[in-house]
């Protein structure tokens, strides 16, 4: 019992130093996420050795972590747009993207040492996964969930976390296609059937219904026991049915969600208590505890290969799929990049998917480790690229470009009025910001650069420029604008001179 203590002793301690490590960086251009990961892999099974993952307590702690952060996930998805025009066309990129996957395998991966031809299905999976758990925390932090961004993410992301499951059940189970299915209807029919009961103990306004709503600042906490017993049973059920838990934590975010379809900010900020203040950070760590970060010395053409990999198979579609897209096309470049970066971003599911390959005997630890440990490079590189990319646009590159192109003016007049343009914007900036702050107003650096000319003078007044959709029509351009002030709005969610979605 005391290595248990042990461990999450450190887990937390790790949990408590990474928001500071954060804070830190200039911009917070790192998320904490990838504090928690790295530190867990230098404090876990392969560094110091003060995690060990492998206890079931621990193990536990970690998969309930794991549960409330999908719950949340699922929570904030509307299903209406999982089965509307964009998540049916998100479902075919991922369709294309599986198979682009099976195509690399064979041509590229089989001369890396995956030759055996068994280990095919659960490598092309793993090309085509979206961490939209590890996504989420990110979202939330840089403030991106209500923006064009955010939601092109949600939807991408929430289905290549959910798509992959599916396709993990089917074609890495030693269960029969029929008994899959079977599985899986039965399943289905668990979760509505919890849905379809609680719904009619609302509706009827039973005592006990009464009790949970009258109770909700009680000491005893029932609304969130009823919430963890939730989560709890279904995580239990795909265990039974032997599914990958991602599954049951998801649908109890759905449930949530059917129940309070208007939300529930009071139950929302309990939920974010719980899960951001112990579970969530756990599973981070024991996830981090995991890797074995020497691995990836040992085969760099494979980390290198399947990093790349990630980007083609995944991003790439994505972004292909965002300009094709009618609903989509409308988004700027940089939006469209940085939401086809974003889905780019994998880890949980590479572990659960490489954790099932090495079981099955058709992937080797070694060669397992070396994917996760790509994985988690992913999640150090897409904040920073994400985060680049809006200083980028900052010096002008396309009107740099079209003026070389056209003769307007040569290299050197064309970089220096791309600088001079940078720096007019980062004193604007700091103008505007002084300004915003004299006024009591929280404004980040992401929300200003977001903004048409003069958007910033209507908010500072009042909100009437502003549609129920926060955009505001009469200044033109095409990002998305939010009258709260303290809300990263556009796709990097960076600042002048890299500060990224840093607050005012």
């Amino acid at each position: 019992m005391t290595q248990v203590y042990v461990s999450l002793v450190t887990c937390l301690a790790m949990a408590l130093v990474a928001p500071f490590m954060a804070s830190l960086v200039r911009g917070r251009a790192v998320p904490e996420v990838v504090f928690l990961v790295f530190g867990g892999a230098i404090l876990g099974s392969h560094g110091l050795r003060l995690i060990n993952p492998q206890l079931a307590p621990v193990e536990a702690i970690s998969d309930l972590g794991m549960g409330f952060l999908f719950l949340k996930a699922g929570y904030e998805i509307d299903p209406r747009d999982l089965v509307g025009h964009m998540g049916r066309v998100a479902s075919a990129s991922w369709l294309v993207s599986l198979g682009l996957g099976f195509l690399v395998t064979m041509t590229v991966f089989a001369g890396l040492g995956f030759s055996d031809s068994s280990s095919w299905p659960a490598l092309a999976i793993i090309m085509t996964t979206t961490g939209y758990g590890t996504l989420a925390p990110i979202l939330e932090e840089r403030g991106l969930q209500q923006t064009s961004v955010g939601r092109v993410v949600t939807i991408y992301g929430s289905l290549g976390e959910l798509l992959p499951i599916v396709a993990m059940s089917f074609l890495l189970s030693t269960r029969a296609t029929g008994r899959t299915v079977a599985a899986l209807l039965v399943f289905a029919l668990v979760c509505f059937l919890v849905l379809a009961f609680s719904r009619a103990a609302k509706r009827a306004g039973t005592r006990f219904w009464r009790f949970l709503q009258e109770s909700t600042d009680a000491l005893s906490q029932p609304m969130m026991r009823v919430v963890s017993l939730l989560l709890v049973f279904l995580l239990l059920a795909t265990a039974i049915f032997r599914f990958d838990g991602v599954l049951g934590a998801f649908a109890a975010g759905f449930i949530l969600r059917a129940l309070f379809p208007e939300g529930n900010p009071e139950l929302e900020g309990k939920i974010g208590v719980i899960s951001n203040g112990f579970f969530q950070p756990v599973f981070f760590v024991v996830s981090g505890a995991t890797l074995d970060l020497s691995a990836a010395t040992q085969n760099l053409p494979l980390l290198l290969a399947f990093i790349a990999s990630l980007a083609v198979v995944r991003g790439v579609v994505v972004g292909v799929t965002l300009r094709i897209d009618p609903e989509t096309r409308r988004l700027s470049w940089k939006e469209s990049l940085v939401s086809a970066t974003y889905c780019t971003m994998a880890l949980p599911l590479v572990v659960a998917v490489s954790n099932i390959a090495v079981a099955s005997e058709v992937m080797s630890a070694t060669e397992a480790s070396v994917l996760i440990i790509a994985a988690a490079v992913t999640v150090v590189v897409v904040p920073v690229v994400t985060a680049l990319a809006r200083v980028v646009d900052e010096f002008g590159p396309s009107e740099a470009f079209h003026g070389i192109l056209h003769d307007e003016h040569g290299l050197r007049e064309a970089l220096h009025e791309s600088v001079e343009n940078f720096h007019r914007r980062e004193a604007a900036y700091h103008e505007r910001l002084h300004a915003a702050r004299e006024k009591g107003q929280q404004l980040s650096s992401a929300v200003y650069l977001a903004m048409p000319e003069g958007a910033l003078d209507l908010m500072m007044l009042d909100d009437s420029g502003y549609d129920d959709a926060g955009y505001d029509d009469s200044a033109g351009g095409d990002a998305d604008v939010i009258p709260s002030g303290d809300s990263a709005v556009d796709g990097a969610g960076s600042g002048p001179a890299g500060d990224v979605g840093a607050r005012g």
